[in-house]
């Protein structure tokens, strides 16, 4: 009996006959033996086709099968520990459902612009497919996280007339006749919520109209963000460390041979635990201009320049002729040229970069916000995120509530991802007192009748609270190790890019 399966449950059927039906994700064609790699969305599967054991007619039209045709295909599924999945199948018959030809994006590598245009088939990449799995678990991990811990969902609206994060990235729509802006945030509506029942969260898009070209800026994104009642600074960080860590182990159980696949450093992942790193922004820009960061920036720039060099050797090996390879051989080696430049031109850029950055954090002064190159080299100095609290009230929210032990400084945090990655979480205590949030929203020139519900909340059963915003594109590059976070979202808005 062929009973349809799919690949990621072969294991479960060895000996039997199966039907897959998907797409040819890859064929390499023998004299006597066809070996069709198939993908069905589940996974992998080696298909060997023999002459002689199946209709000859169908044979050749195998052997001709292009890129990203569609197929049923039966056969004997066998254990073979060299496959992907550790096992194959013994092809018995086949059904061509669509011939694919010029199948665009073929096994080469190909430029950024060019998979951006074809985002659409680009998905069907492995490398996406397995970015996209880590995706699915993270967003799985969150909802699970906070439903299981008595959180309860509010969906904020998307359409707003309440600024969130600063003026200067506000998408301005017309709203019959009047503006209104895309949402940055739902803290100001999550806030009423938290009011009523307790511990709540939204989950959903977000658009920041900022104008960086730079791999951690997308102008939509997703962004989960959980409010408590009756919570300060400590309890906002110990529900940032618990979260964070539930999320990484929730991926090492669900993707690990997607982890694999990506080459993403498990090893540092399986080191996410409680607690994380703690620094105030004062103990950060002592960092940033100390004797520290100069020699942790000159022994980066001389790991670069020695990574430079060894690309550079093998550049020049697969530069040489290729007579006596096998096609496949070829191919392999002409993709690995391609990506070997790539990677080359990058690190050229990070050469060219280092010692910008070195001076940035020498002359960096106590009241400056952070920047990206900042947190990078703060991030980098440690394997376990960091945790930045205290910053300046003047480059914050006018919502954070200062702290009364030091007007300079707002209760305040942002989450630092290890390795570089930067800020993934951005969270503070709210300022609960009236007349304070008052004075802030007229010092800021904005009209007090537009947030005169959002001080309602100070005059009528005020208690201090707090939450933050988590990025999940930023979270997704960081754990499977992606640099640009547009690989991160099945379609990526930016500045200068929309395809499709």
């Amino acid at each position: 009996m062929n009973d349809r399966v799919c690949i990621c449950d072969l294991k479960n059927h060895i000996d039997a006959e199966v039907t897959l039906s998907g797409w040819v994700y890859r064929n390499r064609p023998g004299g006597k033996v066809l070996f069709l790699v198939v993908r069905d969305g589940t996974g992998l599967c080696q298909c060997i086709v023999e002459k002689g054991k199946i209709d000859e007619e169908l044979f050749g039209q195998l052997k001709r099968l292009g890129q990203e045709s569609s197929l049923r295909i039966t056969g004997l599924v066998r254990t073979e520990e060299r496959s992907a999945g550790g096992v194959e199948l013994g092809v018995t018959g086949a059904e061509i459902v669509n011939v694919s030809e010029d199948y665009p994006i073929t096994p080469k590598a190909h430029g950024v612009d060019f998979l951006l245009k074809h985002r659409h088939l680009h998905l069907r990449s492995q490398r996406q497919w397995c970015i996209g799995k880590v995706r699915h678990t993270v967003i799985d991990a969150v909802r699970r996280f906070f439903n299981d811990d008595g959180f309860t969902l509010i969906d904020t609206p998307i359409f707003t007339g309440a600024v969130g994060e600063g003026e200067q990235t506000l998408f301005e729509v017309d709203y019959f006749g009047s503006p209104l802006y895309l949402a940055q945030t739902g803290q100001l509506y999550l806030e009423s919520a938290a009011m009523s029942y307790g511990k709540v969260y939204c989950f959903g898009p977000t658009f920041r109209a900022e104008k960086s070209k730079t791999r951690r800026h997308l102008t939509e994104f997703w962004m989960v963000e959980p409010e408590v009642a009756y919570a300060g600074l400590d309890e906002l960080l110990e529900l940032g460390e618990n979260f964070v860590t539930s999320i990484v182990k929730a991926v090492l159980k669900e993707n690990r041979s997607e982890l694999e696949t990506l080459d993403a450093d498990i090893a540092a992942l399986e080191k996410i635990e409680a607690p994380f790193v703690r620094l105030t922004y004062s103990e950060v820009v002592e960092i940033l201009t100390g004797e520290q960061t100069v020699k942790f920036m000159a022994d980066q720039l001389g790991g670069f320049e020695a990574e430079k060099e060894t690309i550079e050797t093998r550049i020049a090996e697969l530069e040489k002729p290729q007579q006596g390879l096998k096609k496949w051989q070829q191919e392999k080696n002409a993709k690995e040229l391609v990506e070997l430049q790539g990677e080359l031109s990058e690190l050229n850029i990070r050469i060219e970069n280092n010692p910008k950055h070195a001076q940035l954090a020498a002359d960096f002064r106590w009241g400056k916000d952070l920047g990206g190159s900042d947190e990078t080299i703060i991030s980098l100095m440690h394997n376990k995120p960091v945790f930045v609290t205290h910053y300046p009230g003047e480059v914050k929210a006018f919502y954070m509530k200062h702290d009364r032990s030091n007007e300079k400084v707002v209760e305040n945090f942002d989450l630092l991802a290890p390795l570089g990655f930067g800020e993934i979480i951005g969270g503070s205590v709210r300022e609960d007192d009236y007349d304070v949030l008052l004075d802030k929203i007229k010092a800021l020139g904005y009209n007090p009748d537009d947030y005169q519900w959002y001080l309602d909340l100070r005059k009528y059963g005020s208690v201090p609270h707090g939450g933050f915003g988590l990025g999940i594109e930023r979270t997704v590059a960081w754990i499977t190790g992606e640099k640009h976070i547009r690989q991160c979202i099945a379609f990526p808005r930016m500045r200068d890019k929309i395809h499709i």
